[in-house]
């Protein structure tokens, strides 16, 4: 009866959410809103203008989780990550009723919830890694090109057949951009780097845009794309030294959670202790809450090397 009852009033507060068309952050800011501290600083203020104010928490992850979902073109997938995190709440909610252990529902069911955001996060990691190979390849024959043909466009068009996607994409757009809305190509380039988020294609578009200015500085792009074989050298180098938090996470992860039941084979009053009394179920929620933020530091850890001006 006590789960039917949590089932319901879950479904009752999310169907209230999408009628109502709010959202969970911004009612619980507006909540929140008349304690804060009315006295703001100077500094505050213009760092709320220059938008400098860093997200953190949920909050952040939430960001990171859209801009990874339209970096990758599937933006239109977020809607189903946020209704697979509602109901990996509701069935941790419900694991831990079954279990008798009250302490254990905030931790597994917030837990589970962020299950999906990490998981689109530490993907992004392989995808960076595709991205970078692929982008030292497309910038590797176009520059070779516009070396000899000192034309940005004849460049990409001699080569857009040998790029793969999604930098091939991004490139296709730039010549429909250049071709069919607006013959300044500046400006394309312009618009161009906020395509990839790639320090190194950054600072490749910015070369192109002074050596359109000035043809002696085109030799100048060889040195920018080298940046990318070398950090695709470094990162193979680090590779191993990147993984071992996960390998370590995992081992740990592996002997904590394996005691459990084999407590249960060498000494069963102590299995009982620790899964039927109080104490016990305090033990265990705060080692699920132990492994849960262990699990958000190692994603936030597993990146690839990037270049940083």
């Amino acid at each position: 009866m006590t789960t039917l009852i949590i089932i319901a009033l879950l479904g009752f507060i999310s169907g209230s959410f999408i009628l109502l068309d709010l959202s969970p952050l911004e009612l619980l800011e507006s909540i929140s809103k008349p304690f804060r501290n009315k006295k703001v600083i100077i500094k505050q203020k213009v760092n709320k203008v220059q938008h400098k104010k860093k997200q953190r928490g949920f909050k952040k992850l939430i960001t990171e989780t859209k801009d990874i979902l339209e970096m990758t073109g599937k933006k239109d997938k977020f809607t189903a990550i946020c209704i697979l995190s509602f109901t990996l709440l509701i069935l941790g909610a419900l694991l831990s009723i079954s279990m008798a252990n009250l302490l254990m529902i905030p931790v597994l069911a917030a837990g589970l919830a962020l299950m999906p955001f990490w998981y689109i996060k530490f993907t992004a990691v392989f995808y960076k890694k595709q991205l970078n190979s692929e982008l030292e390849t497309a910038l590797s024959v176009i520059t070779n090109s516009y070396l000899r043909s000192e034309s940005i466009l004849t460049a990409v068009e001699e080569n857009i057949d040998y790029i793969n996607p999604p930098v091939r994409d991004v490139f296709k757009s730039f010549l429909s951009q250049t071709k069919l809305i607006n013959s300044n190509v500046n400006l394309a380039l312009e618009g161009l780097k906020s395509k990839i988020d790639n320090e190194v294609f950054r600072e490749w578009v910015d070369g192109l845009i002074a050596c359109r200015e000035d043809k002696n500085l085109k030799h100048t792009l060889s040195p920018t794309v080298s940046k990318l074989s070398d950090m695709r050298v470094v990162g193979a180098e680090l590779e191993y030294l990147m993984y071992e938090p996960i390998k370590e996470f995992v081992t740990l992860l592996l002997l904590l959670i394996g005691n459990i039941p084999l407590m249960y084979f060498l000494n069963r009053g102590w299995y009982k202790t620790l899964v039927f009394t109080p104490a016990g179920k305090a033990v265990l929620a705060i080692c699920m809450l132990v492994i849960f933020i262990s699990l958000g530091a190692v994603i936030r850890l597993s990146k690839p090397v990037e270049y940083r001006r």
